[in-house]
């Protein structure tokens, strides 16, 4: 079958790696890629926010499977344009994407169906929402309602914090997103990610991860799009899992579909844990990034059988085959993110890193100019590795950085420390 994919970053590339290995796939494009993608996938030149672009392109090219793999498309609502189309797609439609689109709709579903979550509060100035905090005090986290790139939430330690994110938010710097603010107790714990795949009716976990959300060694610095991650995550043991599926992710497809928006696709839970309990910290519509990277080096070729089955309504008769392994994803960021940072540095020594079912270099942020591959974003590799243990799998990833030359580039190098301090 010929197969699109919509998107440019490590998730797209961990995606296009997994469904190439599926027999069912004949020809793949990826819209619009990157340098990465490019080896393994056609890449296509169209705007992935814009339906009727879209659609064109599947019936021109002949798709008989769209995956769309951000959230912003989503939002957008490509996926309606495409089903009215007659295309088979994966992806939630516009109003169930609202789940990630927007906190405050969440926070309203959750109410709704009785899923433990944070007590929060929705404010759309600044005055009330600085006057709201100032009674609660601080640890408290701020929410920008939209999409910000994973960049719309402030955990603040102190009032300090909170207010100034409250003024930071309201003053523009995240434009749209943040003209409502979403405020929320602030949950103690340990955070991981449940990943589930539902066709509107029907519920199949698809794994567990852990992300490493902080810039710096140790969680120490500004929050980022993430900055490593692994999987399976240990602090989501079965009967959490279980708790999960019963009180959070059952209750919210059921909720969805009561309001005429059922939701078909993957249901990115993240969670916080404390004391054997998981709460909803909030829902993505699509797959994590950079979870996406070490689900699909452990899922492989059928990840294309799962996907299909969920956009076919189907997801009552599949079933995951889970290798008894890790995997553990090293991201490479160019140096000032997630500030400002400089673009077109030259990245040396990927042909020496392995690449086979254990190894992976997933591109993010990555362009070829004159025969090089060069960064061209903020997050620029994932390198990626699975494992026996989790020890084995972040092993093989550090040394496999060992192998790259990039002066302008820098990564952590404790990933994985929660699940291996021990």
């Amino acid at each position: 079958m010929n197969i699109l994919i919509l998107g440019s970053g490590g998730r797209e590339h961990a995606l296009a790696w997994a469904i190439k290995q599926n027999p069912k796939t004949d020809r793949l494009i990826v819209a619009p890629g990157n340098a990465g993608i490019a080896g393994l996938a056609e890449v296509a030149d169209i705007d992935i926010l814009d339906g009727a672009s879209v659609v064109e392109f599947c019936e021109g090219n002949a798709i008989d499977f769209l995956v769309i793999g951000p959230e912003a498309p989503l939002a957008a609502g490509v996926a309606d344009a495409a089903r009215a189309a007659g295309i088979l797609t994966f992806g939630p439609s516009q109003a169930a994407a609202q789940l990630e689109a927007s906190k405050a709709f969440t926070k309203e579903v959750c109410d709704a169906c009785g899923a433990p979550t944070a007590a929060w509060a929705r404010f759309t100035e600044a005055a009330p929402a600085r006057a709201y905090v100032t009674a609660q005090g601080a640890p408290i986290v701020i929410k920008a309602d939209g999409l910000a790139a994973g960049k719309g939430v402030v955990v603040a330690m102190t009032l300090g914090e909170a207010l100034a994110a409250i003024d930071d938010m309201f003053g523009g710097s995240l434009g749209a997103a943040g003209a409502e603010v979403v405020i929320e107790e602030f949950m103690g714990g340990e955070e991981a990610s449940f990943f589930i795949l539902t066709d509107g009716t029907s519920a199949l976990p698809v794994g567990t991860a852990q992300d490493h959300k902080r810039v710096f060694d140790g969680d120490q610095g500004p929050n980022t799009g993430g900055m490593g991650a692994y999987s399976p995550a240990p602090v989501l043991t079965e009967a959490i899992q279980a708790q999960v599926l019963a009180e959070i992710v059952m209750p919210t497809i059921a909720e969805m579909a009561r309001r005429g928006t059922p939701y078909q696709g993957v249901l990115y839970a993240g969670l916080m844990i404390e004391k054997g309990r998981a709460r909803l910290v909030e829902y993505n519509a699509r797959f994590g990034d950079p979870e996406t990277q070490v689900l699909m080096m452990r899922l492989g070729g059928q990840a294309l059988d799962l996907l299909l089955a969920c956009a076919e309504g189907t997801l009552d008769q599949a079933r995951v085959n889970w290798a008894d392994d890790h995997a553990l994803t090293v991201v490479m960021a160019a140096r000032g993110y997630p500030g400002a940072y400089q673009k077109g540095s030259v990245i040396h020594g990927l042909k020496r890193v392995p690449e086979d079912s254990r190894h992976m270099v997933f591109h993010a942020g990555t362009a070829e100019k004159e025969g090089r591959i060069v960064a061209n974003g903020g997050r620029v590799l994932n390198v990626t590795a699975r494992g026996a243990s989790l020890e084995e799998a972040r092993n093989r990833a550090y040394a496999m950085i060992d192998h790259l030359d990039w002066p302008e580039g820098f990564c952590r190098s404790d990933i994985g420390w929660r699940a291996l301090k021990g």
